[in-house]
């Protein structure tokens, strides 16, 4: 009798806790973005003619469309000056897209559509990385790493100076599509199809520059724009003046001088060695005075 009446409390504390006192169905969403991203709650629905939408944010209305009625944000009753002009509201599905969210837009937000149905997505915003910095010289490969494992759904796009320059979309990829882009970077750029990585080969002057990553995440509750960004500097080899021909010349005449100049050193060693010798056999000569005669 006791077990019973525990799964029975138990039971209605679930109810309670999904369902809220009114016994309208409550999901819950989690959603991890960064510091910058942009997000949309997804409602899941195609919203009908007759169908109210409205959206809260710590018990304050932030959007709402309905068969004659449509706010976000300010343009709603309740003032709030936090999200002015980062809010959309999607008119057909009634999803709505957060733009530039910040660390102070962590929280619940509700969804509530037509009194009969509750979605609570609890969002927590993290900071995003630095602009990452690299630094090589005129010849060498620099990557540009995504720092992340590619999922079949999402689609990753890099620019460089704000032009597209390569996108990538599930197996599928494209590279400079545009004669401008495809005259700078001309077979000198690859994907890593498993992390988006940007690798860019025999790297050049003209190459410097800022590079940004934007990635689409995509799922069927929510999606996030993420942007990542890197500073790309290339310094000049320092040029001798002379073309190669010139220098591999002067290289073999250095060679030949230094071979020479060995030459004559052991050349000059060795008189140095045979004259020790001999006045070495001289002074050790018999003196004629001292040899018997016979």
């Amino acid at each position: 009798m006791i077990m019973e009446l525990f799964f029975t409390v138990l039971g209605v504390a679930w109810f309670i806790r999904n369902h809220g006192l009114s016994g309208v169905y409550t999901d819950r969403v989690p959603v991890s973005v960064m510091n910058g991203d942009s997000v949309t709650l997804h409602t899941e629905v195609e919203r009908k003619h007759q169908e109210s939408i409205k959206w809260y944010v710590r018990s304050v209305r932030v959007a709402q469309i309905s068969e004659d009625f449509f706010c976000t944000d300010i343009k709603c009753k309740e003032v709030n000056e936090r999200f002015r002009d980062r809010l959309k509201l999607d008119n057909q599905t009634g999803s709505l897209t957060i733009t530039d969210i910040t660390n102070t837009d962590s929280g619940e937000y509700k969804l509530i559509i037509s009194s009969s149905s509750e979605k609570i997505f609890n969002v927590s915003v993290t900071d995003a990385p630095a602009t990452e910095l690299y630094e090589k010289k005129e010849g060498e490969s620099v990557t540009l790493n995504a720092g992340v494992i590619k999922q079949p759904n999402n689609v990753m796009t890099w620019y460089f100076n704000e032009t597209l320059i390569t996108e990538i979309t599930g197996d599928q990829s494209k590279i400079c599509t545009d004669d401008l882009c495809n005259k700078r970077f001309r077979d000198r750029l690859k994907l890593d199809h498993q992390t988006g990585s940007l690798i860019i080969t025999n790297v050049r002057i003209t190459d410097s520059g800022d590079y940004k990553l934007k990635i689409n995440i995509n799922s069927s509750t929510f999606s996030i724009t993420r942007v990542k960004r890197f500073s790309v500097s290339i310094t000049a080899v320092p040029d001798s003046g002379l073309p190669a021909a010139a220098v591999a010349g002067v290289v073999v005449a250095v060679l030949l001088v230094a071979a020479v100049a060995a030459g004559v050193v052991y050349r000059n060693r060795r008189s140095r060695t045979v004259l020790s010798q001999k006045e070495e056999d001289d002074d050790n000569s018999p003196d004629p005075k001292d040899i018997p005669l016979r």
